[in-house]
């Protein structure tokens, strides 16, 4: 029994290390500040580790992260200490680092992205950051292929309505 749980926890420890960072852009992607990223993917981790036995596909256990991730976030803002947080005049967190090959507007892109609503945010990020097919989207979101096509169409639609001129790529070609 030892021996089996021992290279359970060691299949585990090099699942975490190979995905952790990729789930934590996700996550902070999903939710737009570092700190509740970190939180959501330890919990979303852990619940994971809950049920590593239960997987028997180990090819779809990133789908089921995301999955995890996806509900997890969506049930962070019911809670109610997340009603209680007031918000400050200032950030305790210094200015964000840009790469230097960056010139601002994948950060300027990223801020508009945050602005969309919670569902529309999600689907963006799974099928254009996560690179998932619509089915896929579908299944880590639980709707239909139709509804991530649909949501897909009104969040890129309300994206291009709310993009300043110069960070348009067509502005430059006219």
């Amino acid at each position: 029994m030892p021996d089996r749980r021992a290279a359970r926890d060691a299949d585990f420890a090099a699942y975490l290390q190979a995905r952790q960072a990729s789930v934590l852009r996700t996550a902070y992607l999903l939710t737009g500040d570092r700190h509740t990223a970190e939180d959501l993917v330890q919990t979303a981790f852990a619940k994971l580790y809950l049920s590593w036995d239960r997987v028997r596909d180990q090819g779809s256990i990133d789908g089921y992260l995301r999955r995890i991730l996806v509900n997890e976030n969506n049930s962070l803002w019911r809670r109610g200490w997340k009603r209680r947080e007031h918000a400050t005049e200032q950030l305790p967190e210094p200015a964000p680092h840009v790469d230097q090959y960056d010139d601002g507007r994948s950060a300027a892109l990223w801020e508009l992205v945050q602005s969309l609503p919670k569902k529309a945010r999600a689907v963006l990020v799974l099928r254009y950051y996560e690179q998932l097919s619509e089915a896929e989207t579908a299944e880590v979101l639980g709707v239909s292929v139709g509804t991530v096509k649909s949501q897909t169409s009104r969040a890129l639609a309300a994206l291009r309505e709310r993009t300043p001129a110069h960070l348009n790529p067509q502005e430059g070609e006219r």
